[in-house]
């Protein structure tokens, strides 16, 4: 017997994040841990008159690919991937890892190389999602993996992921209709605003948003969502920043991150744990040391750092900077194969201001 939760949860990745059409092809790539979800979100696809395809991945079999590839491996992208971003019209990744650091150990030249593979392929995703050419949305299956790193036990964590994605409701997709009008109010707001100051015990920043739309994350992408997110001006950004929260990307924790900017860029890098890594990453192109986005979460029902980017950059509280590619769709220009969140915290002593007009004091929108 299906759990009504994990029903309702397919029921909102397939009719509201994605809006699967008949004669849509909806690709789903998933963890082989989350058939369960993977079976419900395909009747839901088959009920709306799409074609699913279904890709299953195991996070220790790409561990072995990354410890075991040569050189020409690690550059060699399967022409399957470039196809299915070229051609699907919704791709929906549900995640489920058997072990969150299952990359640890491997070297970070390696995953350079292999995000360097996948360049064309980055390219061609970011172009058809700002054009709305394909439609995207990405979760997670409650694993014991990712209840370990948030700290709970299963059972406690499938009630954590049913509740931030509004599963646990009766009727979920009106709830996110109701989140996505009350952060088009906020939008509405900072419609025309230039320039944004940052100033908390973490952060002394100023960038400028002109001509840039800010997003409504509203769970039509991520699921759980709860953010409004734009593409800074590259150039503009300047000052220092401390992210007091883990910064995790491709397995790997670096710890207590601060980055300093200089028109733009990344001129000083430092960190507690892990700086080499922080390193590395910020040389893998050159747009690795401008931003791609500012976000600012807004799901007050996320409470607590659980170690996964998808729900802890939602925390209401909290804003975070993305190294690395920028999002089209809100005009943003930099280009890179990284797309790196970094998570700082303004719930106390903090302000945002826009054009010089307070709209965020001590993590609550005050406009």
């Amino acid at each position: 017997m299906t759990d009504i939760k994990l029903n309702r949860l397919a029921n909102v990745l397939v009719n509201y994040s994605t809006k699967v059409r008949p004669g849509d092809w909806a690709h789903i790539n998933a963890n082989w841990q989350a058939i369960p979800l993977v079976k419900e979100v395909v009747k839901y696809v088959l009920r709306a008159g799409g074609h699913p395809s279904v890709t299953l991945e195991s996070s220790d079999l790409n561990e072995v690919f990354m410890s075991e590839a040569g050189e020409a491996q690690l550059a060699w992208m399967p022409p399957l991937d470039m196809h299915m971003i070229k051609n699907a019209d919704v791709w929906i990744i549900i995640e489920a890892p058997e072990n969150t650091r299952v990359m640890s150990n491997i070297d970070p030249s390696r995953q350079q190389a292999r995000n360097l593979a996948y360049e064309k392929w980055m390219e061609t995703y970011s172009k058809r999602s700002a054009a709305g050419e394909l439609r995207w949305v990405i979760t997670n299956y409650p694993c014991q993996a990712l209840a370990q790193e948030a700290g709970m036990s299963l059972s406690d964590y499938e009630d954590f992921i049913y509740q931030a994605t509004f599963a646990d409701q009766v009727d979920p997709v009106q709830a996110w209709r109701n989140l996505h009008d009350e952060q088009e109010r906020l939008i509405s707001w900072l419609e025309g605003k230039k320039n944004i100051s940052i100033r908390s015990a973490h952060a002394d920043l100023t960038l400028s948003v002109a001509g840039r739309k800010f997003i409504n994350s509203d769970g039509d992408q991520n699921m759980p969502s709860g953010e409004i997110f734009t593409s800074p001006v590259e150039e503009s950004v300047n000052g220092w920043v401390y992210f007091n929260y883990p910064a995790i990307y491709q397995g790997t924790a670096v710890e207590g991150v601060r980055l300093e900017f200089e028109r733009g860029r990344v001129v000083n890098a430092s960190a507690e744990k892990n700086e080499s890594f922080l390193l590395k990453m910020l040389d893998t192109d050159e747009g690795a040391r401008f931003l791609g986005e500012l976000g600012i979460g807004s799901n007050y029902g996320i409470t607590r750092f659980t170690r996964n980017i998808l729900y802890d950059e939602k925390i209401g509280g909290t804003f975070h900077l993305a190294l690395g590619n920028g999002f089209g769709e809100a005009g943003g220009r930099n280009e890179s194969t990284i797309h790196w969140d970094l998570i700082s915290d303004v719930s106390s002593d903090s302000e945002m201001r826009a054009d010089g007009e307070l709209f965020y004091k001590d993590g609550k929108f005050v406009i």
